[in-house]
C-alpha cells in the first residue's frame, strides 16, 4: 500500500514545511523500496530481479539523504532518534 502524500502544508512556518517535505520524501522512498522489493520477489527474469534489487538499494540512499537533511532541520528529531537507539540497545 502506498502512502497518501503530499500532505497539506498550508499554515506551517517555512522551517516546518521543509521538515515535512523531508518526512514526505522519506515516506515516498520507503514506499519505493517496498514496491521494488515486492516486484523483485515476483519477477521471473533473473536480470529483472537484479535490476529491481539495485533500484531498491538506490532508494535506500535517497532515504539517507532525506534523513540527513531532516536531522539538520529538526533538532528534536535528533534527540528522539537517540532515545530510540538507546531503547533498542537496552532490549
Amino acid at each position: 500500500m502506498l502512502s497518501d502524500i503530499p500532505k497539506k502544508l498550508s499554515g506551517l512556518t517555512p522551517d516546518k514545511i521543509d521538515q515535512e517535505i523531508c518526512r514526505a520524501g522519506i515516506i515516498a522512498e520507503l514506499d519505493a523500496v517496498n514496491l521494488y522489493d515486492q516486484m523483485a520477489a515476483y519477477a521471473q527474469d533473473p536480470k529483472l530481479k537484479t535490476m529491481l534489487a539495485d533500484i531498491a538499494k538506490e532508494e535506500k540512499t535517497h532515504i539517507g539523504e532525506f534523513q540527513a537533511m531532516l536531522l539538520q532541520k529538526d533538532p528534536e528529531q535528533v534527540t528522539e532518534m537517540e532515545h530510540g537507539k538507546k531503547e533498542v540497545d537496552e532490549l
